[in-house]
């Protein structure tokens, strides 16, 4: 099998890559800026993905795709239709895309979608499903739909093997976003008012994501198919922050504070939907990958955190 990763560089598409080459496949991925190759994988230069993307002889001699690369969210949009922006890429790149593989012979795609297209959050100890009705809410969340159906289209007209995948929150070593600045504030002591948020949120360790995406690539059963991933283990923010505290070896200092009072200061701050992913709940049932693919993560969540924290450590001294 041979392999093409979109997104390479990216926080997920570099473990993949590393992954890929730990376990002796033949790689080729899409980079934006440089081009080579060595003993053990080959790297072109794609500068851009859209509806007219020339992908030239990238897809030759390929049997699976792994698509990573998205627009994916921006802080401060600058934009003044962001959908637009997201479709460009997400829908009108990823249809291009799919159909130039399958010119070129490439057998299976695995898509790597979000759970932003079931929804933003759950409610009364629900868990989201594959077979849940799409609910995205976001410009980002309604492309990664969109993709999908295109996806699946292409998939009936032609005959390529789709498989979709789709990731709450990922963590581990490179880790950006929110995440990153949760774990600065609490290497450097703050207290913080969020001691009586009682919330679950499933979350994804990177490993285990890269796993399942490499059994979806090769795995017969996975053509066709949806799938909702996890580390098996749902979370409330408190535990969360006790949990990295103590692998970073900074205990938590949490103290509690109405939930309304929390809301109201992120409508004040402009920072509503930050504090919203901090009190509402986000549960996947992940079961289906398990059952069908024999999918079971490798990695435990504590074991994930370890890592993501001794990564914070050797590169935040």
């Amino acid at each position: 099998m041979k392999v093409l990763v979109t997104g390479a560089t990216g926080f997920v598409g570099k473990e993949v890559v590393r992954e890929l080459r730990h376990r002796r496949v033949r790689v080729r991925v899409v980079n934006r800026t440089e081009a080579g190759s060595s003993e053990d994988i080959e790297i072109v230069t794609v500068k851009a993905i859209d509806a007219d993307t020339d992908w030239g002889r990238t897809l030759e001699g390929i049997d699976v795709v792994l698509h990573l690369a998205a627009r994916v969210h921006v802080m401060k949009e600058c934009s003044a239709n962001p959908l637009d922006e997201f479709r460009a890429v997400n829908v009108g790149g990823t249809e291009h895309f799919a159909r130039c593989a399958v010119a070129a012979g490439v057998k299976r795609m695995v898509y790597v979608s979000s759970v932003k297209v079931n929804g933003e959050e759950t409610e009364c100890s629900r868990v989201y499903t594959e077979q849940d009705r799409a609910y995205p809410r976001d410009p980002y969340g309604i492309s990664k739909w969109e993709a999908e159906q295109v996806l699946h289209r292409v998939a009936t007209e032609t005959g390529l093997e789709v498989v979709v995948v789709r990731p709450p929150l990922v963590y581990g070593a490179g880790v950006k976003g929110n995440f990153i600045q949760m774990i600065k504030v609490l290497s450097q002591g703050f207290p913080l008012p969020l001691a009586s948020i009682n919330n679950r949120r499933s979350l994804v360790y990177v490993g285990n994501l890269v796993d399942a995406l490499i059994t979806c690539a090769s795995h017969p059963a996975a053509a066709g198919q949806t799938y909702l991933v996890s580390d098996g283990e749902d979370i409330s923010t408190p535990d969360l922050l006790r949990r990295l505290g103590a692998e970073l070896g900074r205990q938590a200092h949490l103290f509690p504070c109405p939930v309304g009072l929390l809301r109201l200061a992120g409508k004040i701050t402009g920072k509503a939907d930050q504090v919203q992913r901090l009190l509402g709940s986000l549960q996947v049932d992940s079961g289906k990958i398990r059952r069908e693919l024999n999918g079971i993560p490798p990695f435990s969540m504590q074991q994930g955190l370890h890592a993501t924290a001794e990564w914070y450590r050797n590169t935040h001294p």
